[in-house]
């Protein structure tokens, strides 16, 4: 058998369990059962087994009274559980026991609360009783069923609930004698309870359907007690079908909002500790109020006047928007007003509120949509104005403060036409991504203004490879950022920005030409490219040192190898210079490193590269630069420096092999002159010479 396990609902001081019943309705899936499904409650005196005869008979997991610990609470406050296997979904509640010594003799609040809350939440309520107690003046269930008969007549309108009375540890007595003693004594409870005037005819018919079932003692005749609970059961399977326990029963909500009637009912009994409802003249003002309020919403919802207004607004700005739909607002607000007049006042305050609050919300996508249409047009104007003034060729700064005063005017006065006189809304937020947008339009310039003065010439700087390519690039950098950012700095006063944010803008034109110039130093610093860029200097400088000789006077009395070192060098300070970015003018010694591992070959034996001692002698075998500045980006590591030489190396091997060719090829051009001068003598030379075109 499934024992569907309990949830405390509310507590014993009171306290409404909200996120307990979230996780039960989530858990047990009630809110599926639609408005198939049944409540079922329990009340009693403290230790009459009330726990116990729930789990029997709905197979649940109430906590139960241990008999060796004697008699004592054991439930306290108000629990629920799935009933087990039984159609339709049926949810039982057991509260804690009536007249309970643990809460003392005068404390009956609570015992009248959860009473009452049985009574208004559940279909079925059980009231389980001694059989020994039917008949005598102040037994348990006297002053229980008169709690209950007065709750229902003061508190509730006739709507039928069905009363079990259960009676416990029968025996001997005929149980037709135990239900005739048992419903007069229930007429005359109900008879002698105060009638309110408008149930004073009111029989006890019209509010319970009263059943009544026995069984025998649990402990003595537990066999049968099961039994007997068993065909019990039998009765809440299909109870809510016609003919069922609560065949009859009206006005059932779904179970979806079974979690929101529990908790306000539950509020309404603590709030009304005295069991008085409202006053009659506030409930009543309460419903009709909110009648007048959600009718005149709706006529003003498909007011012809307000759908026109509505619909113009979406091709762009309405003239006069705000004061006609205020007008429209009106209209109904004094109509709701003159209908509501007579009733409380506080009530009819606050339904008008709520009214207004509605009406706004119908509103408020509309005005939106004119807010957007105001700010869209105004940025497209401004853009419109700069664009044409810069055409014509004038002042940038003077056309800004003109143009951007002349646009928020247009704007805040498209923004006072659209105001709604009944609501605080206001263009604040569409004011400040106008005022933004605008200063984006500018900075784009001011970046754009930055790119075109500095990537051409950053790149043909960086490609020239000179010994102060870093210092000019600085100087081009600074010079032409600082000018835009103080060009910027003077137009964004029209937009009566505080210091700290055209501080920060200024700050972001900074961030963009850094930016620009780190993104054409890494470009630059491609190895593919670096390379390139040193063989053709090796090339170039060759060639130069090549063509400043006469081809007669190329002889072995010129150095070739201090020529290559020569031509080495020039190439070694591109790699130098692509090695990283020196955002300020400190020095380094990545030249003074380079030249002495890679020109003078002090790196090691490179059978030690991979030791601890290579790696400490050669200062490339290393992914960083040594003493540079924090502003320094690397852009070519160490390592990655002494591989692009080693590849270079090999390339130019050609180059080195065709110059030293030449330079042989010449000088045995002169030796055989020379041997051919000296055979025909001194005489025939000039003619030799001029024969070979010398």
């Amino acid at each position: 058998m499934k024992m569907e396990q309990g949830m405390q609902l509310i507590d014993g001081n009171g306290k409404f369990n909200v996120d307990g019943l979230k996780d039960f309705m989530t858990a047990t899936e009630f809110a599926q059962s639609g408005l198939s499904y049944a409540i079922v409650a329990i009340i009693g005196s403290q230790s009459s087994g009330k726990s116990t005869l729930m789990n029997q008979t709905f197979h649940t997991n109430f906590e139960e009274m241990d008999a060796y610990n004697g008699r004592s609470q054991t439930t306290k406050g108000i629990w629920i559980a799935k009933c087990s296997d039984i159609d339709p979904f049926t949810i039982a509640m057991d509260f804690e026991g009536t007249d309970s010594n643990q809460r003392g003799e005068d404390d009956t609040a609570f015992e009248k609360q959860s009473t009452l809350f049985a009574l208004a939440i559940a279909d079925v309520v059980l009231i389980n009783m001694w059989y020994k107690d039917i008949g005598l003046e102040n037994a348990a269930s006297r002053p229980l069923l008169k709690t209950v008969f007065q709750v229902m007549k003061r508190l509730f309108k006739p709507r039928k609930k069905t009363l079990l009375f259960v009676l416990r540890d029968h025996s001997k007595t005929p149980l037709e004698y135990l239900k005739t003693a048992l419903l007069e004594d229930i007429e005359k409870i109900w008879a002698a309870v105060a009638e309110p005037e408008t149930l004073c005819s009111a029989p006890l018919k019209e509010f319970f359907n009263v059943e009544i079932t026995a069984l025998p003692h649990y402990e003595f005749q537990e066999e049968k007690f099961k039994e007997q609970v068993a065909q019990l059961r039998q009765r809440f399977v299909h109870s809510i079908y016609p003919g069922g326990l609560v065949g009859d029963r009206q006005e059932v909500e779904p179970a979806s909002v079974f979690p929101l009637r529990a908790e306000e009912i539950w509020k309404i009994i603590k709030d009304n500790k005295d069991l008085d409802l409202p006053a009659v003249k506030v409930m009543v003002a309460t419903v009709r109020c909110e009648e007048i309020a959600d009718e005149k919403l709706k006529c003003f919802t498909y007011d012809e006047d307000w759908l026109k207004m509505k619909e113009a607004v979406q091709d762009g700005p309405v003239s006069g928007f705000g004061g006609a739909v205020s007008s429209i607002l009106e209209t109904y607000l004094s109509e709701y007003d003159r209908e509501v007049v007579y009733f409380d006042q506080e009530v009819r305050n606050e339904k008008r509120r709520q009214l207004l609050s509605n009406a706004l919300m119908v509103v408020r996508d509309a005005y939106d949509t004119l807010l957007m249409h105001l700010y869209s047009n105004t940025v497209k104007s401004f853009k419109t104005r700069l664009e044409q003034s810069q055409n014509e060729g004038h002042e940038y700064v003077v056309d800004i403060h003109l143009y951007s005063q002349s646009c928020m005017v247009e704007f805040d006065q498209g923004c006072e036409d659209a105001a709604i006189h009944q609501s605080e809304w206001n263009a604040s937020k569409y004011r400040k991504k106008l005022i933004c947008d605008m200063l984006s339009e500018m900075m784009a310039k001011y970046k754009k203004q930055i790119t075109h003065a500095l990537s051409k010439r950053v790149e043909s700087l960086l490609e020239s490879g000179e010994r102060d390519t870093w210092a000019s690039i600085r100087n081009l950098f600074e010079g032409n950022t600082e000018a835009a950012v103080s060009e910027f700095s003077d137009a964004a006063v029209s937009f009566n920005l505080n210091s700290s944010e055209i501080d920060t803008r200024s700050q972001h034109l900074r961030e963009h030409a850094r930016n620009l110039l780190e993104m054409k130093a890494r470009e630059a610093a491609d190895a593919g490219r670096v390379l390139m860029r040193m063989k053709d200097r090796f090339s170039q400088v060759l060639s130069d040192y090549e063509s400043s000789l006469s081809w007669y006077s190329w002889t072995g009395e010129i150095n070739l190898d201090e020529v290559e070192r020569k031509t080495l060098s020039e190439s070694l300070r591109i790699l130098s210079i692509m090695a990283a970015i020196r955002f300020d003018g400190m020095p380094d010694r990545i030249e003074k490193v380079l030249y002495s591992s890679l020109m003078d070959r002090t790196v090691p034996d490179p059978s030690l590269q991979n030791t601890f001692m290579g790696a400490k002698l050669d200062p490339l075998a290393s992914d960083t630069w040594e003493e540079v500045s924090p502003e320094a980006i690397t852009l070519l590591k160490p390592e990655d420096c002494k591989s692009l030489w080693m590849n270079f190396i090999e390339k130019i091997k050609p180059m080195m092999t065709g110059a030293r060719s030449r330079q042989d090829g010449r000088r045995k051009a002169r030796e055989g002159l020379a041997a051919a001068v000296a055979e025909i003598g001194a005489v025939g030379s000039a003619a030799v010479l001029t024969l070979l075109g010398v």
